[in-house]
Formats: structure tokens, sequence, C-alpha cells
């Protein structure tokens, strides 16, 4: 980021001078961000060049490095911060914004997930020409975009429930049946998508039906996929070389990518709030050599770990778990009231020694995740 930094301290109003110009994609969301921001930048690519921050860096700084870093690039997919997104847009104006899911995720730093909610739908309000690809299946995502007037309803699934039990309009509950839910203190329910997708294939408007084999694993990639390609499709990709292109996407800034450490095969996993770690959780597989969590509580992290007691670890059966982390001890404890048989070991390289050989799934939080990576690259 330090050009961003730089040029930002001698001209405060780059990141508006950069973004002129171009056709934008804004990208936001509590999970998923980088890998739907990574597949929407291959899915544009088949449009034309395309200026992204891949490496994540989602606040002014790194949108500023990386539209500078590719100033003929007519194209740009931009990850933004759920709390940034609007004054990005106002500075960039985009073409589509792509709203993906909303979870709590750092209280300490950013607060309770309804302030955010109203933060992005007032930031929307002020960008009616946008095309807005929103999630219908996160309620409170759903609610940021239900006012606007050229939204694109995606499938995208929203196995977390925990953060929509009530209502962000009206404040009743929140009735889920099946798929669809709906408030009971308004008119306000899930809307019917124009994109959605199954184990095999991707379906859009116009009766379009494609197959969809992803590189990524989980359910929750191929949602980001299904995003990933309706914002592309809005702004010109052909279907097909969209699909073709998410495709083709292996692995986001080292996460979801397997190495050898020690005597160890490793994946590597990225989750950094209950939401998160729920699909993380899910992706693991449970017949390996073990699995070690990882856990930090840095400022990047989030200082407040009680989100470790929304997550369901109860699911491990016979796996060895191995608690690392600077904050492995608040883990362990967590693990012990889930009846999930463990040992602690704090450092993560010396975690992964610890397990019989084979391979292991690594999971770990954010600062944890880049300590890793910096060790074994």
């Amino acid at each position: 980021m330090i050009g961003g930094l730089v040029a930002m301290t001698l001209d405060s109003s780059i990141l508006r001078q950069l973004g002129q110009g171009r056709r934008t994609v804004v990208v936001t969301g509590t999970n998923g961000k980088s890998t739907t921001t990574r597949m929407t930048a291959a899915a544009l690519a088949t449009v034309g060049p395309v200026a992204s921050n891949s490496e994540g860096a989602n606040m002014d700084a790194g949108l500023v490095a990386a539209l500078a870093g590719a100033r003929s690039a007519q194209l740009a997919a931009l990850e933004v911060d759920e709390m940034h997104v609007p004054h990005v847009s106002d500075a960039v104006d985009p073409s589509v914004i792509v709203l993906l899911n909303l979870s709590r995720d750092q209280l300490d730093r950013v607060g309770e997930i309804n302030h955010i909610e109203r933060t992005l739908r007032g930031g929307l309000a002020r960008h009616p020409g946008a095309v807005i690809v929103a999630n219908c299946d996160d309620v409170l995502m759903t609610s940021a975009a239900y006012d606007n007037p050229n939204v694109v309803w995606v499938a995208a699934g929203g196995s977390w429930a925990g953060d929509s039990v009530s209502c962000p309009r009206s404040g009743e509950i929140i009735v889920r049946d099946g798929v669809s839910w709906y408030s009971t203190g308004s008119d306000f329910k899930r809307p019917s998508p124009q994109w959605w997708f199954d184990d095999t294939h991707i379906y859009g408007p116009d009766g379009l039906v494609l197959p969809m084999t992803l590189a990524l694993p989980g359910a929750v990639n191929r949602g980001n996929a299904t995003q990933a390609v309706a914002a592309a499709v809005a702004l010109g990709a052909d279907p097909a070389a969209a699909v073709a292109a998410v495709s083709g996407v292996d692995e986001v800034a080292g996460r979801y990518r397997t190495v050898q450490v020690g005597s160890h095969t490793a994946r590597i996993l990225l989750a950094k709030n209950p939401a998160g770690w729920q699909e993380a959780l899910s992706m693991v597989d449970k017949h390996g050599a073990g699995v070690v969590i990882a856990v930090n509580g840095q400022v990047p992290d989030g200082e407040d770990l009680s989100w470790l007691w929304d997550v369901r670890f109860e699911h491990f059966g016979d796996t060895q778990v191995v608690a690392a982390g600077e904050r492995g001890t608040d883990l362990a404890v967590r693990l012990g009231y889930a009846d999930v048989e463990h040992t602690l070991v704090h450092d993560t390289v010396a975690a992964i020694d610890s397990c019989p050989p084979g391979h292991v799934e690594v999971i770990a939080n954010y600062t944890a995740f880049l300590q890793l990576n910096r060790r074994i690259s």
C-alpha cells in the first residue's frame, strides 16, 4: 500500500482521478471479497485489461496503488472494505457493486452489523445508476440493496443466519421456509433470483444454463463464482467465457493452496469470523492426518475473540485436532467445551509437525494465516 499512501498524501483527490474513465466493479461483504474479486477480474479479463487489488489491500491506499499500477486498463475489479464502500463509490462511480454477505466481524473495530447495513444502504442510494449484484439469500445484503432501482438478484447461498434473526428494517422476526425467508413485520422478503447454481451448473437470465466446475472447493465458492459471473455479464462479458475464466481460479493470495511443510502436505484455509469458520470447517477433510486450527487476536483479527463460542467445532469426531496460534489457549478452552479431543501447540508449523505423517488441513485466522505463509513461502 505504500505507493497509495504516498500518492494520497500528495493529492487527496487521487482516488477519484484514477477511477475516472473506467468501468469499475466494487466487491464487498464480510466473507469472500478476495475470492470473488479474483474471479470477477478473471471474468472481466475476457473483455479487456483489468486493474485489481489482487493482494486484498481493500482500503483507500490499496485501491489507489492498484489503479495506479494499471493506468491503461479500462476495467477494474476492486475489493472494498464494507465500511469504505460509500466514499469509495462516490470517488470511482462504479458501474457494478457486488454485495456478498454481512455478518459480525471485528466488533471492537467495526461495531454492530446493522450499523454497517444502514451505512451501505445509504451509500448505494447515492448511486442509482449502478447495477447492484446482490445475494438474495443474505437478509442484510438484501436489505441494503432492496430500494435500488437496478438490482440483479443472485441466489449465492447463506448458511450462516446468526446475525439476521430479526428484520433490519422493521425489527420483526425473520421467518425461514426452506430457501425462502420473509419478515413478519413488513413486505420485506427474499426476492426471486435471476442467477443461481447447483452442484454442476450455473443458471442465469433467459434460460441460460452452463456447466460450471470450479478449482476451488465448497458451495460458498460456487456462490462467489455465480456473483462474479453475473457482475462480468453486466459489463458485457460472454457468459460462457466468464464461467470458464472463474473456473480456472485455483488460489487466492495463498488461500486454498496445498504446500509441503516438513514431512506433511498441508492445505491452508483462511477463516476470520463465525460465518467464515462455518464455511471453512465444512471444507475440511476429516480423514487426513490431522487438523490444525490457528487463532491470533491482533488488531487486524479483532482483539475480541468471543466469536469462538459461536463456531460449531463439535463435528470433528475422531479427527486429530491441534489448537495453535497466539490465542491457542482460548481456542483450546472452546474445543474442550465442545468435547473435541485436542492438543495445544502454539507455534503453527510445530503444530503441523506434531500430526501423524500424511495430509494436514490448516485453518487460520487473518494474522495467523499471514504468519504461516511467510514462514513456508
